[in-house]
């Protein structure tokens, strides 16, 4: 471990509050597709067999409880035949794209392989202004409930150039096609469900 990283928490990024996240159980049929899978991997933990939990890193994919199936793929460029998803699900991944045209490129691969009617489930942070800070990077820290499990984990980034807030995110989504079935804030983070027009 580098002398960075030994560091306190507090004095490498600002420290969001930990919050509660409790990821319920979601009808779907079919294949789930899990943009950014690896880690804790808490779709393939509560979808078990049903998720194929992509990811750009293979030691994230590694690092994934077993269940799911893992696959190294780049979400700007899915290797999916159009229509081949009823429902595709993104947790706490998103917010490590780096440019807009990025999130457009991935939201237009969700969209192009979800079946009409498919939706898409967003959790991630919403983040609507950058606090007074030095620290040039921020973490959310969570605990995550997914069936009868805790998990203490937490996300960090830089702070983007872009505000990447709920609208920011519902912005995009509406550009690309999706329409906004409902949302729920709590804190600096947020739940998103999008669907894809039956027509």
């Amino acid at each position: 471990m580098s002398d960075q990283n030994k560091r306190p928490l507090e004095e490498r990024y600002y420290v969001y509050e930990r919050q509660l996240v409790t990821v319920d159980d979601f009808p779907s049929s079919g294949y789930i597709l899990d943009i950014g899978g690896g880690g804790e991997g808490i779709i393939g933990l509560l979808k078990g067999r049903d998720v194929i939990a992509i990811d750009m890193n293979r030691r994230e994919l590694e690092e994934a409880a077993e269940g799911a199936l893992k696959i190294i793929m780049d979400a700007r460029d899915l290797q999916f035949l159009d229509r081949a998803f009823n429902t595709a699900t993104a947790f706490f991944s998103l917010m490590f794209l780096k440019e807009r045209s990025d999130y457009r490129e991935v939201l237009d691969e969700v969209f192009r392989v979800l079946c009409p009617g498919g939706r898409f489930l967003i959790w991630d942070t919403n983040i609507s202004e950058r606090p007074e800070t030095s620290h040039p990077s921020y973490v959310v820290l969570l605990t995550v409930h997914v069936k009868d499990r805790e998990i203490e984990t937490g996300y960090g980034q830089p702070w983007p150039a872009e505000t990447h807030d709920l609208s920011f995110y519902e912005t995009l989504a509406q550009e690309t096609g999706f329409e906004v079935e409902g949302r729920e804030t709590e804190g600096h983070l947020f739940f998103l469900r999008l669907q894809k027009p039956q027509v």
